[in-house]
């Protein structure tokens, strides 16, 4: 081999081996199906569930395509929480039913988004005081007074912008965080107790809601969006994806803030702390070239092999008998007036698929 297809044969493995280099795919929109079918298993009375669905308003990088569904139950709509427009499949069988199933469908498209920091929009989405109040409010589980906002107002010291106060706390979230594997399902996202407590491990549900209600605290928009993965990861990062077209385990939220110049503008300080933990080999420390590219992007970029559901909190299901949940991720269902465990898919028995479908 002579030099020169030596040395151009050593710049492409090199770029090969560089974390966070997207692949051709990525490009351009993506078309993805999940199924989900839903079995209520041991039924006793009237059985209900609840199947979240894909985000109803379409954006620059999401865009949805349409539901369907087949089974037994005796009546299906759908239906939304009303606040939040979270939107889901609602499911009611007969008492006496044996076995009750739903399987639905949808189709959406999505693309990866990015927004350049540094250059702002002369046409940027803008927030009325309504929509500034609303993603600025408090929910049941994420305050923005006491130790919360105390906590805020130390990291963002000196902070001036929107950008400059968010930056600060995704950065204060990575640092001082940890995914902790013990956690169930995706975390709650019960901040203050997490504060008070000084245990600052969970999963992507605390610690993208530790981001979304420090910036709240001190007057930045910001607001959680919960969906589930769908696909490998284009970028290099075997944890940031799934590696078989099973996700029923797949559930992963992500946050996003508001800045004038910008619109909304996507974060993710949760999958950070997820490299770190599992990236291959494991346990990476925060300085490798991985964990620093992925934070380096995860402030302003998503990889979009994502499905978002919604951005609700507190939502309570239609006709349900259960107390009003911090939000719709997972299937949720009942039996005889009773919440079947949605963190457990072999108690409740349901099985989540997804595909890329080829043009």
């Amino acid at each position: 081999m002579d030099r020169r297809a030596f040395l151009q044969t050593s710049a492409a493995a090199a770029a090969a081996a560089l974390p966070w280099q997207p692949a051709a795919a990525s490009a351009g929109w993506r078309t993805f199906e999940t199924v989900t079918r839903v079995e209520v298993v041991n039924p006793r009375g009237v059985s209900r569930a609840w199947v979240p669905l894909p985000l109803t308003d379409d954006t620059d990088w999401q865009k949805a395509i349409g539901n369907s569904w087949a089974g037994n139950a005796l009546r299906t709509q759908i239906a939304t929480d009303g606040k939040y427009r979270v939107a889901m499949l609602y499911a009611e069988w007969r008492d006496g039913e044996p076995a009750p199933v739903i399987e639905v469908t949808s189709r959406f498209m999505t693309r990866d988004r990015a927004v350049e920091l540094g250059k702002p929009l002369p046409n940027a989405e803008t927030l009325t005081a309504a929509e500034r109040a609303f993603y600025l409010s408090a929910t049941e589980l994420i305050p923005t007074d006491g130790i919360v906002r105390k906590t805020a107002l130390e990291i963002t010291k000196g902070a001036k912008s929107d950008v400059a106060k968010a930056h600060a706390i995704y950065q204060w979230v990575v640092d001082n965080t940890f995914r902790d594997p013990k956690t169930r399902g995706c975390g709650w996202g019960d901040i203050k107790s997490m504060l008070e407590s000084g245990n600052l491990g969970g999963k992507c549900g605390d610690l993208n809601a530790m981001f979304v209600g420090l910036a709240r605290s001190v007057g930045v928009p910001a607001r959680d969006l919960y969906g589930v993965r769908v696909a490998r990861s284009e970028y290099g990062y075997a944890s940031l994806g799934v590696g078989s077209p099973n996700v029923t385990r797949a559930q992963h939220c992500r946050a996003e803030f508001f800045a004038s110049g910008y619109g909304w503008v996507p974060v993710d300080p949760a999958d950070v702390r997820k490299v770190v933990l599992e990236e291959p080999p494991g346990k990476l420390a925060v300085s490798d070239p991985k964990v620093e590219a992925a934070r380096k992007r995860l402030f302003g970029s998503w990889e979009m092999n994502w499905l978002a559901y919604n951005m609700g909190h507190d939502v309570k299901l239609p006709d349900s008998s259960g107390p009003a949940l911090p939000y719709l991720m997972y299937v949720n269902a009942e039996t005889g007036g009773e919440m079947r465990d949605q963190l457990d898919p072999d108690t409740l028995k349901y099985a989540i698929t997804a595909r890329e479908v080829k043009a």
